[in-house]
């Protein structure tokens, strides 16, 4: 039996890519070829060597993220970028959304004095207008009561004057008639003589005398 020894280029590749010596050499192979065909043999061992370690990695390969190898720069990047995102928040976003949320803050508290303020003028023009509407009334209220009174003291005194001038006018009317009435029985005595005479001479055929007749109306009157 012939040993065939390990090759030297395949122990110096198993080396540099960290793989065991064990995985990577092959195992002593016993033949009963030639030394003619250790060269062969060799040659063979080699490709068989560089294959396997061609192939351990891709047999290793997977997510980046779940192998141990790669956390600790992962965790570095995490640890900047957190990092970069803190001090733009804490010196860049942050001031300017309080700024923000100040000026609005202040912007509603003036609007809400300007509210409250405006509130205010409007009930206390509203009382004034009630105060002067109240005044207005009152004051026409005492107009027309005064109207009303000057209205009647000169109706009153209209009154009195048509009044007296009607009395007037009846005084003077009452005299002419009872001057009238006076005239007019002054007047009915004499008829009355010069009907009664008229009959008596119809009637009798002597004329009546001026005492009879006088003597006659004494007696009916």
């Amino acid at each position: 039996m012939i040993q065939a020894p390990a090759d030297a280029s395949s122990a110096a590749a198993a080396s540099d890519t960290g793989l065991d010596a064990s995985a990577s050499i092959p195992t002593v192979v016993a033949s009963t070829v030639p030394l003619a065909n250790a060269a062969q043999l060799s040659q063979a061992s080699s490709s068989a060597a560089t294959s396997a370690v061609t192939e351990a990695p891709a047999e290793d390969a997977g997510m980046p993220q779940l192998n141990t190898a790669y956390w600790p720069g992962q965790i570095a990047w995490m640890l900047i970028i957190f990092a970069v995102f803190f001090v733009l928040m804490a010196r860049v976003f942050a001031p300017r959304l309080r700024k923000v949320i100040g000026q609005r803050g202040s912007t509603i508290a003036e609007d809400l004095a300007n509210a409250r303020a405006n509130r205010d003028e409007a009930e206390a023009q509203a009382k004034q207008a009630a105060l002067e509407s109240a005044a207005a009334h009152a004051a026409a209220r005492k107009l027309a009561a005064e109207a009303l009174a000057r209205s009647n003291a000169e109706i009153a005194a209209l009154t009195a004057v048509e009044d007296q001038k009607l009395n007037a006018r009846l005084g003077e009317a009452e005299g002419r008639i009872r001057a009238a009435r006076d005239a007019a029985m002054a007047h009915v005595t004499e008829i009355a003589s010069d009907t009664a005479q008229a009959l008596v001479e119809k009637l009798t055929g002597k004329a009546a005398t001026a005492a009879a007749l006088k003597s006659a109306f004494g007696k009916v009157s």
